[in-house]
């Protein structure tokens, strides 16, 4: 292997592969540039390739972490059923203002909004007030269309999914992402139909396309595909 070989990934992006004379395993660091990959000598690419595989979800996942915008008073969520501000306050403490589909965060004016460990604590704050929201919207509602169009189900359960919006149980078990919240009126409802629609068509058939259809005024494809624009994540 040269000492230095780059890698362009269609998800991953950029890896630059290079050889550490002290390094005894492979060791890979995310940055915003690429991901770097230190390898020892004599490391083969296939078996850097074969290690990039196997680690592939949790490289995804720390380029999201690394690309995520940062959380300061200029972040704001105006989404239709939830609204975040940051805004500065006086007191050395973060105060949190909160009643359904609203959240304003009061920040102090020493804040150092780049301090990774405040930025995962702001997100984990944030993310509880969605669940919150998503727990008092989104059963109540599911219920509303699956009594409108027929369709039943078992039980649904609010979770943080952030990779699927919904999903469906062989048992009629609906799990909804609270990132849902997130979504304009007619994309939560074509999730909600979307799940409901497999408790008759637990696949992704021509069945299944032609009963979603039937319940979104034909407009099924329409909507999967601005459904594309939005992201399970803050």
């Amino acid at each position: 292997m040269m000492k230095e070989t780059v890698i362009e990934d269609g998800e991953l992006g950029r890896l630059v592969v290079r050889v550490n004379l002290r390094a005894k395993s492979l060791v890979f660091r995310t940055k915003s540039d690429a991901i770097y990959v230190s390898v020892p000598t004599g490391a083969a690419m296939k078996e850097v390739k074969q290690a990039i595989e196997n680690l592939r979800g949790k490289l995804l996942a720390s380029r999201r972490r690394l690309n995520r915008p940062l959380i300061d008073l200029n972040y704001k969520i105006d989404a239709e059923y939830f609204k975040l501000s940051l805004v500065p306050g006086e007191k050395e403490q973060f105060l949190a203002n909160s009643r359904l589909g609203f959240m304003q965060i009061i920040c102090p004016p020493t804040a150092d909004f780049t301090d990774e460990n405040l930025q995962e604590w702001l997100r984990k704050v944030i993310e509880e007030s969605l669940r919150r929201n998503a727990k008092s919207i989104l059963p109540s509602r599911l219920e509303r269309l699956s009594r409108q169009y027929g369709l039943s189900y078992a039980s649904v359960k609010i979770n943080s999914s952030q990779g699927r919006w919904g999903s469906c149980s062989a048992k009629k078990d609906i799990n909804l992402s609270y990132y849902l919240v997130l979504l304009p009126s007619h994309l939560i409802d074509y999730v909600l139909l979307h799940e409901l629609c497999h408790t008759r068509e637990m696949n992704h058939s021509e069945r299944f396309w032609a009963l979603l259809n039937q319940f979104t005024e034909g407009k099924a494809l329409a909507l999967r595909g601005e459904l594309k624009k939005y992201r399970t994540e803050i």
